[in-house]
C-alpha cells in the first residue's frame, strides 16, 4: 500500500498572504487605530485566534512609545528565551540587543535569597539596560508583577511593557494590575489567562516592521 498523498499549499509566499488575509477578515479591528491593528494582526496570527480582539489593551501611547525606543536603538528585555527567540533580528530597525538574563549564573542565588522565581529574580539584574527599553514579558506572571514593582518604588522606566504572560495562577492578575495601576510606562497586554511566548515575540516584530515603515517614509 502506498502511503498517502496530501494535497495542501506549499508556496511560503501564498501561505503568508492568505494567512493575513483571513486573519483581516475574521477579526474585528474596528476600535483600533492604524498602527494599533497593524499589531493586533501580528498577534492573531501569533496565537491563530480572532477572538482575542477584543480583551487586547493599548494604553494611550504605547505604540508610539515603543517605535520611538526602537527606532533609538533601544534593548529589548525578554523574560524567556523563547520570546527572546522569536524576535526576528533583520526586522529590528537599529540591531537593537535582545537581552534574556533568565540563564544568568546569578539569578538563581537572587531567587533563593529573595524566595521568589527565577523569572522575577532576573528582574533585578535588568536595571542596567531598563530605561527606555522595550520589555517583552511571555512568560511568567511572577516577572511582571516584579517589573512593576521595580518602577514603582524608583527604578528605571521602561518606554513600553509588553505583557503577555500566561498560565492560571497569576497570569489574569497581572496583567490586570498592570492595567489598573497608575504610574507605571506605556503598555500592550491581552486580558485573562492567555498570552505566551509567541505573542509577546510577535507584539515585538510588529513594532519593529512598523518602525523600519517609518524609517523609510
Amino acid at each position: 500500500m502506498s502511503a498517502p498523498v496530501f494535497s495542501y499549499e506549499k508556496d511560503p509566499d501564498s501561505i503568508y498572504r492568505q494567512s493575513f488575509e483571513i486573519v483581516r477578515a475574521e477579526t474585528d479591528l474596528a476600535r483600533f487605530a492604524a498602527e494599533e491593528a497593524e499589531v493586533a494582526v501580528r498577534l492573531v496570527h501569533a496565537c491563530g485566534m480572532p477572538e482575542i480582539a477584543p480583551d487586547l489593551i493599548f494604553s494611550d501611547g504605547s505604540v508610539s512609545a515603543g517605535l520611538a525606543a526602537l527606532a533609538a536603538g533601544a534593548p529589548v528585555i525578554c523574560d524567556a528565551a523563547m520570546v527572546a527567540h522569536g524576535i526576528t533580528p533583520r526586522l529590528l530597525p537599529q540591531e537593537n540587543e535582545v537581552l534574556c538574563l533568565i540563564r544568568d549564573p546569578h539569578v538563581r542565588a537572587l531567587a533563593k535569597e529573595e524566595e521568589t522565581t527565577l523569572s522575577a529574580a532576573q528582574v533585578g539584574l535588568w536595571r542596567e539596560k531598563l530605561g527606555g527599553a522595550v520589555v517583552a514579558i511571555g512568560n511568567a506572571p511572577t516577572a511582571l508583577f516584579r517589573l512593576m514593582e521595580l518602577i514603582l518604588e524608583g527604578g528605571p522606566r521602561p518606554a513600553v511593557i509588553l505583557g503577555f504572560p500566561v498560565g492560571f495562577v497569576g497570569a489574569a492578575e497581572s496583567k490586570a494590575a498592570l492595567t489598573q495601576t497608575g504610574g507605571l510606562p506605556p503598555f500592550l497586554t491581552l486580558q485573562g489567562r492567555r498570552g505566551g511566548s509567541a505573542m509577546a515575540s510577535a507584539a515585538v516584530n510588529a513594532l519593529a516592521i512598523l518602525a523600519g515603515k517609518d524609517a523609510a517614509a
